[in-house]
């Protein structure tokens, strides 16, 4: 008999909410869904914040830095509007992949409180690792310009669930990251 892990419901619900009732995707017609690059782009976006969290424990540093969400967002809306996208679509997105980043701070600070033997030892540069994510959240903007039309078919929803799966079972995140994957998805077919 199979075990239902905590992971395993996490990617059952995630299946529910990123796939509307009554649509249904296509057959792939490649070995990965359209809306793949963005899935990816949105989990190596995510993988940044353990080294945020790094960077950031046992320091004075917020992990809610509205200052520096605000100069994302308006980068993001400027960048989108020079590619001929939605601004104000780009920045709900962006919103989604800053909040899921803050989910994984959170929880690797719950975390290493926890357990302080888990705890980091040595801090990344934040301004290294700012540029890291500089560099994703451009490629994720080009990204998602790319894709404006398939994401506003009624498929968008399917493939964005095979998106998540897929990139799922390339990368083996753990709970944490799983669910956070899910809420820095959770407006790319709504914008």
């Amino acid at each position: 008999m199979r075990t239902i892990t905590p992971l395993s419901v996490t990617v059952i619900a995630a299946a529910a909410l990123l796939v509307v009732p009554g649509t249904a995707a296509a057959a792939p017609a490649s070995p990965h869904s359209e809306l793949y690059p963005v899935a990816d782009l949105s989990a190596e976006r995510l993988a940044t914040a353990d080294l945020v969290a790094a960077a950031k424990w046992g320091t004075d540093s917020p992990i809610d830095d509205p200052a520096r969400e605000q100069q994302v967002l308006d980068n993001v809306a400027a960048q989108a509007a020079q590619l001929g996208a939605d601004p104000d679509e780009m920045r709900v997105v962006f919103r989604d992949q800053i909040e899921a980043n803050k989910v994984v701070q959170r929880g690797l600070f719950a975390r290493w409180t926890a357990h302080p033997e888990q705890a980091p030892t040595t801090k990344p540069d934040l301004n290294v690792v700012r540029q890291t994510i500089n560099r994703v959240t451009s490629d994720l903007v080009q990204q998602l310009a790319t894709t404006s039309e398939q994401r506003e078919e009624p498929t968008c929803r399917p493939e964005l669930a095979r998106a998540f799966f897929e990139v799922h079972h390339d990368t083996h995140p753990d709970h944490l990251h799983t669910k956070a994957l899910v809420r820095a998805l959770r407006s790319v077919c709504d914008g």
